[in-house]
């Protein structure tokens, strides 16, 4: 290619190599733009199973890809690890790290934070999962809790180690507390002397009505009993007031707990900021139809970070087709404009939901249709192995998966980061990771 050809090529910028990021890089994979792909972290990560590896059912490299393996044979897409920090919108240029990107299309795909409706505070003692060191943040902690209890003399606080509290009633509640039960109740059953694994106490705390609200309530009703088959207290209409190193406070109810896991809410990353564009109460930037800025139509947000609206004219939600297919949309729309097309607004196909509970458990709705049970898990399975990048990951996943199924197991519990000390001395993690202070792709 020459200079001449590199100069005429349009430059298409994407924030966030997360599934709505990394959909339209694809999409644009081998046309005439040029596409660079900014993002904090050199891998593409299947949050979806973020829970499996904080519960020592999956390690790391099972749910992520290097970003550059992925497109390393797409001439036309360049990868930048940085972080952004804000966007000049007057001169189509992206801040990052002291460099200026300039573009002529620019996709914001930034996903989100955790939200601790104004009690930032408590996340430093309820941390959230959304990235791999906040997985493997977990691991440790879920695990050190156990093996301190190991030695523990004072009942009181043994008590506490083995008392484990997940905030918030969304599938990625309702499945960290069902693998946190499977793993005390029949991972770690027998590895113990001093403690019985089985008496741990987990307690799933929803301040709604019901769990899986996005799902028909025959489901919520139909998870709640299966988390309850496998010992999780579901306490529902029950709001956090408190969160301490020590536990939560529910009310005037005390949970006394060393381990409490944050999936209650989220907040958009600050791409609204940026752009000094409108939002919602959550972060969101309000986009047109075409998922564009209003008042910017080269300019595009997608994903968890976007407000988009769907054909009942209600919010989408912030899962994961929902940000690959307005990916592939605003990838198809940048391709039509360049040939002088029109295309219709986005209009999003909602081809079900799934939720796990743990094994053989879990809950589907795909319109009328509505599963629960061994098949749903079934489909469950299989639909996410389907979507992981690349075949290493996707043989991995299912040869942990089929050990675990037959032996109860877990292949990676592993405590890390704990170097040169005494598990005796170790106090339980306090402080987030680092993570936790850089939550949006990205973004700095």
């Amino acid at each position: 290619m020459t200079s001449a050809d590199s100069a005429s090529r349009r430059r298409v910028v994407i924030i966030g190599a997360g599934f709505g990021g990394l959909s339209a890089a694809k999409a644009l994979a081998g046309t005439s733009f040029d596409v660079t792909v900014i993002d904090r972290h050199n891998y593409h990560l299947f949050q979806p199973l973020l829970y499996q590896v904080a519960t020592a059912g999956l390690s790391p490299s099972d749910i992520a890809s290097p970003i550059r393996s992925i497109v390393r044979d797409e001439e036309n897409i360049s990868v930048v690890l940085a972080n952004v920090s804000g966007i000049d919108v007057a001169r189509h240029e992206v801040l990052a790290e002291g460099r200026r990107i300039g573009f002529d299309h620019l996709i914001i795909a930034t996903g989100a934070q955790h939200a601790y409706f104004g009690h930032d505070e408590w996340a430093a003692h309820a941390p959230g999962l959304k990235t791999i060191d906040d997985a493997t943040y977990l691991r440790r902690r879920i695990l050190l809790a156990f093996e301190k209890a190991e030695t523990e003399t004072d009942p009181d606080e043994r008590r506490r180690l083995l008392n484990f509290v997940v905030v918030g009633g969304g599938p990625t509640g309702v499945e960290m507390a069902g693998a946190i039960a499977e793993l005390a109740k029949r991972a770690l059953a027998k590895d113990f002397r001093a403690i019985d694994p089985r008496a741990a106490r987990v307690i799933l705390v929803e301040a709604g009505p019901r769990l899986l609200t996005p799902f028909d309530p025959s489901l919520s009703d139909a998870a709640k009993r299966s988390l309850e088959q496998l010992g999780v207290e579901v306490r529902l209409r029950a709001g956090v007031t408190n969160c301490d190193e020590r536990g939560v406070s529910i009310g005037s109810e005390r949970i006394e707990s060393r381990t409490v896991m944050w999936a209650a809410g989220v907040m958009a990353s600050p791409a609204g900021q940026w752009l000094g564009a409108e939002t919602d109460r959550a972060g969101r930037v309000k986009v047109g139809p075409d998922l564009s800025v209003p008042g910017h139509p080269d300019i595009f947000v997608i994903g968890d970070a976007a407000l988009a609206l769907g054909a009942d004219g209600q919010p989408l939600p912030g899962i994961a087709p929902v940000a690959k297919q307005q990916g592939w949309y605003v990838a198809a729309l940048i391709k039509a404009r360049s040939r002088g097309e029109t295309p219709p607004p986005f209009r999003y196909r909602d081809y079900g939901i799934l939720a796990t509970i743990g094994r053989k458990r879990a809950v589907m709705q795909a319109g009328r249709l509505k599963l629960r049970g061994f098949i749903a898990w079934v489909i469950w399975c299989v639909a996410h192995i389907y979507f992981l990048i690349g075949f290493r990951n996707r043989l991995a996943v299912a040869l942990n998966w089929v050990w675990n199924y037959v032996t109860f197991q877990r292949g990676t519990r592993l405590i890390t980061g704990i170097s040169g000390s005494r598990v005796e001395d170790m106090p339980m993690p306090v402080d987030a990771p680092a993570a936790d202070k850089r939550p949006m792709r990205g973004a700095a």
